[in-house]
């Protein structure tokens, strides 16, 4: 008997790739705008349906047309799924209401409609890489959702941006190129595209012991080529341009969303395409790890290095991208759950801190550099207290997202050989988030001369407050709020994504 549920990952996309073909026709940015927004909140409640339906162990795939394995393509959904996809949906929703002033001052009106086109089908390509379980559709996704990201990138119009979004598409392109060829490998392999087919080829040959190099060059290539996607340091170096120059929304969703759904991609070819015993065998795991804690340290020294505050919180998102992935090299499943806690915790904290920052910058004439924010939160309490939560949150205070997930890391190194090393990364990264986020906490409350300015009788008086607008006071509340949850209820979200992940083997 199939379920209304089990048709939910198909309607999804096809909702959005709906909403990219009309975009362009309604020729309006009202329009353009309402229609995005509508569609994001159509698919956020049909993905919580589906986690209502998968929560208690639920899970299927879907075969889109009529052909099986190993021609046809499938979608698979289970809780994993269907909580990663309900938490992009609010995630996404946040970050176009929070920042509706910037979007309609930082891209012109008749630019609007194809900015909401790349949007809506830079989501669509984001369920796909949840949904997907075929390689090859999973690939035309991923270049749907590069060229979508550049878009969006470069919808600002300006020298900086169209520089960044060059750099942006390079590393893109040569990421795209090694999954390309990894997929080639393991298709001429094992015969197979779907997942779990793959899966079974593959162990076959593990245990036959023949020609097992190539597997070792398709697993290296195709985490290589999503590392290099997921900004994973040092191939990160197009990030901090991409988000210092874009509008504070494609900032927001571009750290919030595109840069975890590559991992979590990843996350789906370890379990349901190798295996994690092979993976172990072959020691990408250990590869990770190095590259995961280096990336937490390297990162945030970085970070202590930047003028402007978009820049900082940038290097931060490589820093936490480096958390991610050492929870993924620990090679066991309290690693991956801890992994992908992270992803939801950074993914309500990420946006935020962006979204506040845009906001920071309008009340002090679109300055970006933190040296002339002093004081500036006075004038706009609402953003500057998303990023005293958002930075308590990144540093690891308790009843705050980034806590729990620092916590069940730590747990999860527990009784491994990688324990010292890991509690080491969590210890040296979190004193150096404090030293880049309690100062710019400090300066933006600061009692200064900021909150004045000179009247043309030569008197300083104090400026006025910054109206934000209901929809950034809306959005900065919700994300507080997630915060809050994530760092108070947390249990039920680690046993949603434990069970969901032993449901992938």
């Amino acid at each position: 008997m199939i379920h209304f549920a089990d048709n939910i990952p198909f309607i999804s996309l096809f909702l959005m790739m709906i909403g990219g073909v009309v975009t362009p026709l309604l020729n309006n940015e009202k329009r353009a705008r309402r229609l995005h927004i509508a569609l994001i909140a159509a698919v956020g409640i049909l993905s919580f349906v589906l986690l209502y339906e998968t929560i208690s162990g639920y899970s299927f795939t879907f075969i889109m047309g009529h052909f099986p394995a190993p021609w046809g393509n499938e979608v698979r959904a289970g809780a994993f799924e269907a909580l990663m996809a309900s938490v992009f949906s609010i995630v996404m929703l946040l970050s176009v209401i929070g920042n509706l002033r910037s979007l309609k001052t930082d891209i012109r009106p008749e630019k609007a409609p194809l900015y909401y086109v790349m949007m809506n089908l830079l989501f669509c390509s984001l369920l796909a890489l949840i949904y997907t379980n075929d390689l090859f559709t999973a690939y035309v996704f991923i270049e749907i959702n590069t060229i979508s990201a550049c878009a969006i990138v470069m919808a600002k119009e300006n020298g900086e941006t169209i520089l960044a979004t060059i750099r942006y598409m390079i590393m893109s392109l040569l990421g795209s190129g090694l999954i390309l060829i990894a997929i080639a490998i393991l298709y001429s392999q094992t015969g197979h595209l779907l997942m779990v087919p793959m899966k079974a080829s593959i162990e076959t040959i593990v245990s036959s012991g023949r020609d097992v190099l190539p597997l070792k060059m398709g697993l290296a290539m195709i985490t290589v080529g999503l590392a290099v996607k997921s900004a994973l340091y040092p191939f990160s170096s197009w990030l901090p341009g991409a988000h210092g120059s874009a509008t504070s929304a494609s900032s927001a969703v571009l750290s919030g969303l595109v840069l975890k759904g590559y991992i979590i991609l990843l996350l789906k070819i370890f379990f349901r395409v190798f295996g994690l015993d092979t993976v172990v065998l072959f020691h990408m795991d250990d590869v990770l790890f190095v590259f995961g804690a280096f990336a937490m340290v390297m990162a945030s020294v970085k970070a202590l290095q930047q003028q402007t505050i978009k820049r900082v919180i940038a290097y931060s998102s490589i820093s936490q991208i480096g958390y991610i992935f050492m929870g993924i090299g620990m090679g066991n499943i309290a690693g991956y759950t801890a992994a992908a806690f992270h992803i939801i915790s950074h993914a309500a904290t990420k946006p935020m801190l962006f979204t506040a920052a845009g906001s920071l910058m309008d009340a002090n004439g679109h300055k970006p550099e933190i040296s002339s924010m002093r004081g500036v939160g006075r004038q706009n309490p609402a953003a500057g207290l998303g990023i005293i939560v958002g930075g308590m949150a990144m540093i690891g205070i308790p009843f705050f997202s980034g806590f729990i997930s620092k916590i069940t890391f730590a747990m999860a190194s527990f009784g491994s050989e990688k324990s010292i090393v890991t509690l080491g990364a969590l210890a040296v990264s979190t004193v150096l988030n404090a030293m880049y986020y309690i100062p710019l906490m400090m300066i933006v409350f600061s009692a200064g001369d900021v909150g004045t300015e000179i009247n043309e009788h030569d008197h300083a008086v104090k400026k006025p407050f910054y109206h934000a607008g209901m929809p950034f006071y809306g959005a900065m509340a919700v994300f507080i709020a997630a915060n809050v949850f994530l760092g108070t209820c947390y249990e039920p979200i680690i046993q949603i994504i434990g069970d969901g992940l032993l449901q992938f083997g």
